[in-house]
């Protein structure tokens, strides 16, 4: 009896221990970072191009010394992501995993194509493709794009992505773009679908503007990585149908509740000297205040109060704006009047041209109706955005001046 039951326990032991009969090492996998994503040479097909971490480079184990590549590049012709993935898998020796792909690659090409909302069907059924991996538009096609990016501080592509994306976010200059969000937005049939814009081809007959109106390839620069993170491609029932720059990207941000916003490093008008210009540190502590008055018949108003708080950081035309209250506040209308007119233009622009907007207001009026279907056919796209008077009125609470209370004489240092 004895020995039976010291069976029977072995036997259960030794189930539990059939945990890992499926383990694959760590060493036996070759682990995506990046996927781009173009348009294939048939039709309703795709060329995928993976992007292969080596974990050996830039680590403690090699030191940061080696002569290996940081990655390797592999691109296969396919109908979707699992099965590409498949015949990646046919001349890449390890098992390739999409575990802890930080980006998804898209060619504007292919954005502005039907395409390419059948093609992310894919990335919304397979679990290797996380939600949270943001959604990047590129100028040119993905692969020259990724071959091209060339970043000189950080070797290991993962944590470039990683440290790039993140810092782009947080400044205002793009905007988050998951394919969590891409879907719920696309599915909501509503609002518009921001997505980050970059290119690495710099264009020569760049415009002149203030510094956060441009859009990737327009940035003048030299030297570096020739990579730019600027403005959003903007998508509308999955499709993309235009661009928003970098000063259109950050108002969108500050008007919309659901996204995260970091301070943001802007510049104004000087509004005492014109040939001069102010730059500070934008926060919002407060959510934006959106107020719906939904009217069947008639326009509906929208109203939206934006209070916000700004650090001064350089005041180049040295205006003494910190002592003199009636300079303080010609710079707090100049302020509040700056970003209300661009405000203000991106919403006649989406309205007018886009028929949809990308603030994510239509979550305000959904209350308003008992069920999904009456919210449908009272349609925000065609009838409700379209024609609603939008007023938006930004309030600076606050105005501060950094730690200098004053700026320098120039004329008693020239003297």
């Amino acid at each position: 009896m004895r020995k039976l039951k010291y069976s029977l326990l072995l036997s259960l032991i030794t189930l539990l221990l059939t945990g890992c009969y499926d383990k694959t090492e760590l060493e036996q996998q070759a682990y995506v970072v990046a996927i781009g994503v173009d348009k294939g040479e048939k039709e309703n097909t795709y060329d995928l191009t993976y992007q292969i971490a080596n974990p050996e480079v830039g680590s403690s184990i090699t030191g940061g010394s080696s002569d290996e590549a940081p990655f390797e590049l592999v691109t296969v012709q396919g109908i979707d992501f699992m099965t590409a993935t498949a015949t990646a898998n046919s001349f890449v020796a390890k098992n390739i995993t999409l575990d802890h792909t930080k980006v998804l690659f898209v060619s504007e090409e292919l954005a502005r194509s039907e395409s390419f909302l059948r093609g992310m069907q894919g990335a919304s059924r397979t679990s290797e493709i996380r939600r949270q991996v943001n959604i990047v538009v590129t100028k040119e096609d993905t692969r020259t794009f990724i071959e091209t990016n060339q970043p000189q501080l950080e070797t290991r592509p993962h944590k470039y992505y990683q440290l790039m994306l993140g810092r782009s976010t947080e400044t205002g200059i793009v905007p988050q773009s998951t394919i969590h969000r891409f879907f719920q937005l696309t599915e909501g049939d509503a609002d518009l679908f921001l997505a980050m814009y970059a290119t690495t081809q710099g264009e020569d007959d760049k415009t002149e503007g203030n510094v956060d109106e441009y859009i990737a390839g327009q940035i003048p620069k030299e030297g570096g990585n020739p990579t730019q993170f600027m403005g959003a491609a903007v998508f509308k029932e999955g499709k993309m149908i235009d661009i928003l720059n970098g000063e259109e990207t950050r108002i969108a941000l500050i008007l919309d509740n659901t996204l995260d916003m970091k301070d943001l490093l802007v510049t104004f008008q000087d509004p005492i000297n014109k040939e001069y210009q102010v730059a500070g540190d934008l926060s919002k502590k407060d959510e934006t205040k959106v107020e719906v008055d939904y009217k069947k018949e008639g326009p509906t108003k929208i109203d939206v109060t934006v209070p916000f708080q700004l650090e001064v950081l350089a005041v180049p035309s040295l205006i003494d704006y910190t002592n003199h209250k009636k300079h303080r506040e010609k710079l707090k209308e100049s302020v509040e009047g700056e970003l209300q007119e661009t405000a203000d233009a991106l919403v006649k622009k989406a309205q007018e041209e886009y028929g949809s907007d990308p603030f994510y207001w239509s979550i305000y009026i959904r209350s308003q109706f008992k069920t999904i279907e009456e919210y449908e056919q009272a349609d925000w796209n065609k009838k409700i955005w379209p024609n609603a008077d939008v007023t938006i009125n930004f309030d600076m609470n606050r105005i501060e001046f950094g730690k200098m209370l004053k700026d320098s004489d120039l004329e008693e240092v020239w003297d």
